[in-house]
Parts: C-alpha cells; sequence; structure tokens
C-alpha cells in the first residue's frame, strides 16, 4: 500500500484528505480515495464538528497536480543520529556503541515542496537525507526473537534540517534540529519496501540519495546502517511506547552540507518518490 496526504477543497472548505498511490508510466498517481489513519483527528473535525473523511467527487491526478501534504501524524519524531559510519567521521566523532536518539517537534514537519524557513539566528543550515520509519501498531518492549515488521506501516523520505552551528553549541540537539520547517516528510508513505528483515536476514536495502541544486551530495545504502531497523525499534521500545503513526528517521549518509537561501533540495529513497523543498531567509 502507498498512501499521500493532500490539501482539497471540497465545497470551497480546505480540508485534509488521503488518497491511495500509484505508479502509471513512471509518474505517481492519487487513484483512489483513503480514510484518515487513526491518529489524525484533524482530518475528522472541522470547527469541533465530525466531517466525512473520505473524499467526494474524488478524480484521480497526478501527485505534482496537488498541494501535499506531511502524510503523517506524528505524537513524536525519534531520530538517530550518527548511524552511518561515513557520516560519523565527516563530522569528526566516534561512532556510537547504542543508539543516539534525540527529538524533533512534530511542529517541525513539512510537506512536500513547501518552504524550509532559515533562522536568522543560525549561521549555517545543512540538509540530511534520510528514510523513515511510519510506526503502524502501538508497541513497547519489542522482544528480541518478536519481529518487528507489524509494527511497521511503511517507510517515508525524511530531511532532518539542522541549524548545524547551534547543534554543536548546545549540549542538546533540540533546538539546532527542533526549528518549524526541519522536518520535511514525503511525498508518499509505502510498505512496498522491506529494508527490515527478519532473523537475521537484512531485508532489501535502499538506497537514499540528496541533491542540491540537481547535484548529488549523499548516496548510502540502508545496508550500511551501524544499527539496523529492528535493533532501532527493539532498542527505543525498551524505553518508551510507540503511537501509530510516530515517525523514525533512521540517520543521514556522508555528504551533509550547507544551504543558501534559494537553494532547492531534494531527497529521494528507492520506491518512494522524490521529497523536494527549497530554502529561504526567514
Amino acid at each position: 500500500m502507498r498512501y499521500c496526504k493532500y490539501l482539497s477543497s471540497e465545497s470551497g472548505t480546505p480540508l485534509s484528505r488521503y488518497a491511495l498511490v500509484e505508479k502509471r508510466n513512471g509518474v505517481l498517481w492519487a487513484t483512489l480515495p483513503m480514510q484518515a489513519p487513526q491518529e489524525d483527528l484533524t482530518s475528522r473535525i472541522l470547527g469541533g464538528v465530525p466531517v466525512p473523511t473520505l473524499a467526494i467527487d474524488f478524480e484521480p491526478t497526478p501527485l505534482s497536480d496537488l498541494h501535499l501534504l506531511p502524510p503523517v501524524t506524528p505524537s513524536k519524531i525519534l531520530c538517530v543520529g550518527r548511524n552511518y559510519r561515513d557520516h560519523a567521521a565527516e563530522l569528526g566523532n566516534d561512532v556510537p556503541t547504542e543508539p543516539l536518539l534525540f527529538l524533533k517537534p512534530p511542529s517541525s514537519l513539512l510537506g512536500p515542496k513547501g518552504t524550509i524557513r532559515m533562522p536568522a539566528i543560525s549561521q549555517r543550515i545543512d540538509y540530511e537525507g534520510e528514510l523513515g520509519i511510519v510506526i503502524g501498531r502501538r508497541c513497547y518492549k519489542i522482544g528480541p526473537d518478536e519481529d518487528v515488521r507489524p509494527y511497521i506501516r511503511g517507510y517515508v523520505c525524511v530531511n532532518d534540517v539542522t541549524a548545524r552551528d547551534i547543534q554543536k553549541f548546545d549540549s542538546q540537539w533540540t533546538r539546532g534540529k527542533g526549528f518549524d520547517t526541519f522536518c520535511p516528510v514525503g511525498p508518499i508513505v509505502s510498505d512496498e519496501i522491506d529494508p527490515c528483515g527478519f532473523e537475521g536476514k537484512a531485508g532489501s536495502p535502499v538506497t537514499v540519495v540528496t541533491r542540491l541544486n540537481g547535484a548529488i551530495k549523499q548516496q548510502g545504502s540502508t545496508r550500511d546502517l551501524i544499527f539496523p531497523i529492528a535493533e532501532l525499534l527493539r532498542y527505543i521500545t525498551a524505553t518508551m511506547t510507540l503511537e501509530p503513526g510516530d515517525l523514525i528517521p533512521t540517520g543521514t549518509p556522508a555528504g551533509v552540507g550547507a544551504v543558501q537561501p534559494g537553494d532547492r533540495i531534494q531527497v529521494e529513497v528507492d520506491g518512494l518518490g522524490v521529497l523536494e523543498n527549497q530554502f529561504a531567509a526567514q
């Protein structure tokens, strides 16, 4: 299953809607209306009044013609730092012996084609293209021999935008990672890839590619994750409960770099399409 979230103007009223997605002649299309996931209450209520969650008079449409929204509604965005050896090395950091976790607030979410605002208090803003996990079922203390895949709804492209100077100045990363618009996500969520694996199998690795103004800057494979997906979910749920819709960016490969106002960034993951955004001074 693949799906997207978009802004609809049924009867002149802006509403967030979901649609199933398929590829037609190499182009992603929204093909059928879809019920909102259980965690997205905003798609069910307008002005305090419940509304139908399926689009009215739906017509199949290329995603490029839709106003796409972030396709996730997480209670938390739990990121993994330095999960590629080459990325840890490029920033002069040691490879972590356990997953390095930090949070981005849901207010940092941004949809495809949205503008990433560059705060004036930072002198260096970086891109970080990543594969994100979307949780589909509540999970806590996943067992060491338990298959984690039933807890995964799907995967999504993520850009973990970072104010690098602020990140280095602060002892915690929340401020440098948490500005509004610093977590672009999309364009779709899909369970049609399986980079996770089970019982010692590595799954089917996917490639994460980041382009800055059309030039490839990052290219890494999930086969190189220091802490694979199954290990991450077991580690995280040993501490906290993950809820449906929660988002877990899994780390970025080497090649992160600074951007300037007007730069265009694209994050592409096999099977998930391209997440494109532009930077602008705030």
